[in-house]
């Protein structure tokens, strides 16, 4: 599971850093308050992917994907491209989950003596 939802967090962190450029053409947004929240959005997806083994990573990863898209309020491309990455969070949890299973299915199977 580790791998897939670090590459999808990896895949957002460059979406976020692209956003922000987008949204630094908005008159309305100061320049710093738009790298702030992108700096703090893009650090937060590399740090997750240390932690998503971990209690409660998989949820502040959800978290994520619901902040990616409501900044589609900003930035309306991003209702679709935080859509697209929520629809990509939740194979990488799925099916992730689906192969440490059949992993452990495999290493267990390979311990017993009989299996040889």
């Amino acid at each position: 599971m580790r791998t897939l939802c670090a590459s999808t967090l990896i895949g957002e962190f460059f979406i976020v850093g692209f956003a922000g450029l987008v949204a630094m053409k908005d008159p309305d947004l100061s320049t710093g308050t738009v790298w702030t929240v992108c700096g703090i959005a893009m650090f937060l997806c590399v740090a997750l992917c240390g932690v998503i083994t971990r209690p409660g990573g998989v949820t502040l990863g959800w978290v994520l994907q619901i902040a990616l898209v409501a900044s589609g309020f900003f930035v309306p491309a991003m209702f679709f491209l935080g859509a697209v990455f929520a629809v990509l969070w939740w194979a990488s949890v799925h099916f992730g989950r689906k192969v440490d299973e059949a992993k452990a299915r495999f290493a267990a199977q390979a311990d017993r003596p009989d299996a040889a």
